[in-house]
């Protein structure tokens, strides 16, 4: 009887190894893109204000980000 339940556990915990190593993978994954992410929209928000900027100097009245399309 005892062996009958230790070969039906031995599979189960092999399984839950296999998945808790699936869950951390995909835990390291999800935090990088996080990362990536946070840098991707700091550079965004800095490109963004550099063309801002150009346009501020460049003395339109109007920065082109904010005008509306022709078609409006």
């Amino acid at each position: 009887m005892v062996a009958r339940m230790t070969d039906r556990i031995a599979p189960l915990e092999e399984q839950i190894a296999h998945l808790t190593r699936a869950v951390e993978d995909l835990s390291d994954i999800v935090r990088q893109q996080g990362d990536q992410l946070d840098r991707l929209i700091y550079r965004v928000r800095q490109l963004v204000e550099r063309e801002a900027e150009r346009e501020a100097e460049a003395g339109t009245q109007i920065p082109l980000a904010d005008q509306r399309p022709p078609h409006w």
